[in-house]
């Protein structure tokens, strides 16, 4: 049996006077303590001009995380080396780390700071399924945010082979599918979500893919109908111009294309007729100049075209010398070396035939000059 003396008396509990009499009391010592500390004199020298820039790089007042390339603090510098250090941290526990600076970035907006973050988590490939899952998961929602969707569909894709049912990485792939107009894809994740959840979300982005498909199927039908409607048209054309005799390569109808920027929107082209329409150049060496026609048929002559171009007196001709009556035409041919005359009344079908004519860039050009002057004499004199 104890003796009472050796009994422990319980104490009863504070009351709120005494724990207020307490802490005064703990107060007032912290106080006498500081004042009876040693005095320092004060310092003569003055402040550092950047000592506020210093204060707030200092790990303990910092703001702001450091920008990539910026000057570290020593202490910062030092906590960083500890946390990121793999001798001191398991692959499981950097893994996290970098998730964290991410996740923090991320929260801020910071989206490409937040993929940086995110895939130095990746790069230590820790072996965890859920941590590389969610990795994986969060980079492809910065990346989503930074509208790089197929980024974001293929991380969304790594993160369902970690974790098949990852629910938000399944919903960012359907998204990002219906972003890239991976349509058929894009229903294939939607129906593995419906299959196991009701989602109006996803359903609607179902919806919208079905109706992509179909547009894109219709687009797609057009788009065949009018390439063999221009396979037609220029099978057409090879046709009548190898009837007329053209000389032209038939494996390369670029070459039918206008190289003048005037006449570049009027190549070649059979009209509902089925006649043969040509852009032509009216070149006039004594002048320097040149007229562009858009639409020369070629059963035309180039008394009525030059009519036509004539039918306003050039602000160039200041002599009046170029009237129809004493205007010549001609074609450069053998490689420009030599120039042949055309008679006015001839249609433009008619000179194409010619075997001496070889067609170049697409468009007939003529030279025109006006008859017996010392122009077309010197013009002449150069061939």
């Amino acid at each position: 049996m104890e003796n009472d003396d050796n009994k422990q008396v319980k104490k009863p509990p504070m009351t709120d006077e005494e724990r207020l009499a307490l802490a005064a009391k703990l107060d007032k010592d912290l106080d006498d303590f500081i004042e009876n500390l040693p005095k320092r004199q004060p310092s003569t020298e003055p402040l550092d001009e950047n000592w506020l820039e210093e204060f707030d790089k200092h790990p303990f007042f910092m703001k702001k995380v450091p920008e990539p390339g910026e000057e570290l603090h020593p202490l910062y510098e030092g906590l960083q080396q500890l946390k990121y250090d793999p001798n001191e941290n398991t692959p499981e526990e950097l893994a996290l780390s970098y998730k964290e600076d991410g996740n923090f970035n991320f929260k801020h907006k910071n989206y490409r700071l937040a993929v940086i973050g995110y895939s130095e988590g990746i790069k230590v490939r820790c072996g965890n399924a859920e941590i590389e899952a969610s990795l994986y998961n969060n980079r492809s929602a910065a990346h989503w945010f930074l509208q790089n969707y197929r980024s974001s569909l293929r991380d969304a894709e790594s993160a369902l082979k970690y974790n098949p049912n990852h629910e938000k990485a399944m919903q960012r792939a359907a998204n990002c599918c219906l972003k890239t107009q991976k349509f058929d894809d894009c229903i294939k994740f939607c129906d593995r979500i419906l299959d196991k959840i009701k989602n109006a979300d996803i359903s609607e982005v179902r919806k919208q893919a079905v109706n992509g498909k179909k547009a894109a199927e219709r687009n797609e039908r057009k788009k065949q109908a009018e390439i063999k409607k221009k396979t037609q048209e220029e099978n057409m054309l090879i046709d009548e111009l190898s009837k007329l005799g053209v000389k032209f390569n038939r494996s390369n109808l670029s070459l039918l294309q206008p190289q003048f920027a005037e006449l570049e929107m009027h190549h070649v082209h059979l009209n509902k007729d089925k006649i043969l329409i040509w852009p032509v150049v009216f070149m006039y060496p004594e002048h320097k100049t040149m007229d562009f026609v858009q639409q020369f048929p070629c059963n035309s002559t180039f008394q009525e075209q030059l009519e036509l171009v004539f039918d306003e007196k050039p602000a160039w001709d200041q002599n009046g010398e170029y009237k129809i009556e004493n205007l010549n035409v001609y074609y450069e041919y053998d490689a420009k070396k030599r120039v042949k005359r055309v008679g006015k009344q001839k249609m433009l079908s008619e000179v194409l035939q010619q075997p001496s004519f070889v067609l170049t860039a697409g468009t007939p050009c003529f030279l025109i000059t006006v008859s017996g002057s010392e122009a077309e004499k010197q013009f002449l004199s150069s061939y």
